[in-house]
């Protein structure tokens, strides 16, 4: 009778499988269809492929399921078929294993290191179908494997943890910068697997042997549990329309021992492996008696979190920041739309306009709407060049990939714009170019904690930068909704993922304005209330009906109604004065926007907000 798992690798190094995926494309089955899939209609090829792992010396098997979650199978129709799939998979290798081999259910990341736009709900959900299906035919064990993120890997593993106490081998896809996708150093992240209750941590794919050999040497001193290897067969080469690996099985059967004797316990193949590459490893480890892993060092100082590093010390020498200011005083923010066309005089004469005003700074949207207009990028910096007014600039969701994204706020760094805003943006669709595409790579959530990533000085990909950016990180909230305290919660999640301000969509409502202000007070971030004042009857109009997320009371649009030019004007300004009452009595921050460059109108009220508060402006500013 085999042993448990637990006392398996506890007493030898365990012998896992190879590749399935790219063993399945040399066998002649084409990229793009679904490899879970033929545990249904091709049964006899896996379990061939499984035996042929048992056969050369394996002794934990995966099952054919990586992929095996509703979100993958969903992209084949086959989302009605996870439960069938997995348990079938799970079937298929234990027939293969017999009595002297293990079989893990295999977990992947459903992420895969892109920033899906999918909710921790859906995540769970997922998760739980996938794993209760492969609990349900006795596995082993369960492998989770090629996770990218710490965040994704925490919540399966807890997941998991809720339904079943049996053994769990945890694998990060990890590269030379010995980061996790997340930003974490890897001590930092077994630290936090360890204590979700995995029993052995290791790494799979996207590296060979060496980046796995160095994925443990920074690990090295930190190892409690077992750890474990999956490493590719090298970098893959097309050659002649077929993907190759050059690891031969030689140089993996030379790695296996030193791998052995950094710690694993666990040794197996990822990408490009074969048989002849799990034979060498076997034979290599024939008489391999390991040692007991080494204690643990003490453990390092902890890593400062990205919000506790953007503190005093990195700002001396800088002008206070705008979450400096709203804490002594009334701070204004302006908005001012970037030009659809190329003539930016009247921008930059607003931007004048709007400085000597007392801006504490102008904010400059990102295609608001869907609407194509120049880049905030170049305006920012034109403006802060020209005007010496702060740059506020606004980064969507919408028109950038995760490369364009880095890229964009590495330009903002280089330019020394350090204030933006991070919001979703509206669908291309609704714009003026609806046949252009809406990216989405990453959520609001997401891209805030991307760009506090910045600022500890490690990229998207989690590799180190030379030196850390310096953002203040606004993120937008809507109050106009019909659950108030929903959207708070939604808002707290922003401030969790690393947001330092609140920017709220224009309120005209008087009393909404206090309910914003008792439903936020115990927030620990500054909330800069927005209002806009109406140009027009029309105007009021087009905005309550066609523009989301902003809403007229019906008192404010009977005052609107039928007002036009200079009349209509006068009455929006004095509709936002009486506003402004109530917001500076509750907030200190305020985020007046420009209608249609009508920067006289923000100049008013700007002025109207200093009048209330006392400050005197510095001639300077005139």
């Amino acid at each position: 009778m085999k042993p448990d798992l637990r006392s398996a690798w506890g007493n030898k190094v365990l012998v896992g499988d190879g590749a399935m995926g790219t063993y399945l494309y040399q066998k002649g089955f084409p990229v793009g269809i679904s490899y879970e899939e033929l545990n249904l209609t091709s049964p006899g090829v896996i379990e061939d492929v499984h035996r042929s792992y048992i056969e050369a010396g394996a002794v934990l098997l995966e099952s054919n399921t990586f992929s095996a979650n509703y979100d993958r199978l969903s992209k084949y129709g086959l989302e009605s078929k996870v439960e069938e799939i997995n348990r079938a998979g799970v079937r298929i290798a234990r027939q293969a294993a017999g009595d002297h081999g293990y079989v893990l259910g295999a977990v992947g990341s459903i992420r895969a290191g892109k920033r899906a736009n999918l909710s921790s709900t859906e995540l769970k959900k997922y998760f739980t179908q996938q794993i209760a299906a492969l609990l349900e035919e006795d596995v082993d064990g369960i492998m989770l494997e090629t996770f990218y993120d710490v965040e994704e890997l925490h919540l399966a593993l807890r997941t998991l943890r809720k339904i079943s106490s049996l053994p769990v081998v945890c694998q990060l896809a990890v590269d030379e910068t010995a980061r996790t996708l997340d930003g974490l150093t890897l001590p930092e992240a077994f630290r936090i697997l360890e204590g979700d209750g995995a029993d052995v941590i290791g790494f799979n794919c996207n590296t060979g042997p060496n980046g796995m050999k160095r994925a443990l040497k920074a690990v090295q001193g930190n190892l409690v549990l077992p750890a474990s290897v999956y490493p590719n067969a090298g970098v893959a080469d097309y050659v002649d329309g077929e993907y190759r690996y050059g690891a031969s099985p030689e140089y993996f059967g030379q790695m296996a021992q030193t791998f052995a004797e950094m710690g694993c316990r666990i040794i197996g193949g990822c990408c490009g492996t074969t048989p002849q590459h799990i034979a060498e490893i076997s034979s290599a480890l024939k008489n391999y008696v390991p040692q007991p892993l080494p204690k643990p060092l003490p453990p390092a100082v902890e890593r400062v979190s990205l919000q506790e590093n953007f503190g005093d010390e990195d700002r001396d020498g800088r002008e206070p920041n705008l979450v400096d200011l709203v804490k002594e005083r009334h701070t204004v923010i302006v908005e001012l739309d970037p030009p659809r066309e190329l003539d930016i005089a009247k921008f930059m004469q607003g931007a004048e306009v709007l400085r000597r005003a007392g801006a504490d700074a102008l904010t400059l949207a990102d295609n608001s709407l869907a609407v194509t207009r120049m880049s905030n990028m170049a305006l920012g910096h034109l403006v802060h060049a020209k005007t010496g007014l702060r740059p506020l600039v606004h980064i969507a969701c919408r028109d950038r990939n995760l490369i364009g994204t880095q890229s964009h706020l590495m330009g903002f760094d280089a330019l020394g714009i350090d204030h933006v805003l991070a919001v979703t943006g509206d669908p291309a669709k609704f714009g003026d170019l609806p046949g252009s595409s809406s990216v989405y790579d990453l959520t609001s959530f997401e891209i805030i904690r991307m760009i506090k990533q910045l600022n500890d000085g490690v990229s998207f990909s989690g590799k180190p930068l030379k030196q850390k950016a310096n953002f203040v990180i606004g993120a937008a909230f809507n109050p106009n909704v019909k659950h108030l305290d929903k959207a708070v919660q939604r808002l707290e999640k922003k401030i969790a993922s690393g947001a330092d301000y609140i920017m709220t969509q224009p309120v005209y409502d008087q009393e909404l304005i206090v309910k914003i202000a008792e439903a936020t007070a115990h927030l620990e971030i500054p909330v800069f209330i927005g209002v806009m004042p109406l140009a027009s009857g029309r105007n009021a109009e087009f905005l309550h009906n066609e523009v989301p997320g902003i809403q007229l009371t019906d008192d404010v649009r009977n005052r609107m109604k039928g007002l036009e030019g200079e009349a209509g004007r006068a009455e929006g300004v004095a509709i936002a004065k009486e506003l402004l009452d109530v917001a500076t009595a509750h907030f200190n921050g305020i985020y007046l926007m420009t209608p249609f460059m009508f920067y006289d109108m923000s100049a008013q009220l700007m002025e109207y907000v200093w009048e209330k508060s006392g400050r005197k402006l510095s001639p300077l500013f005139r």
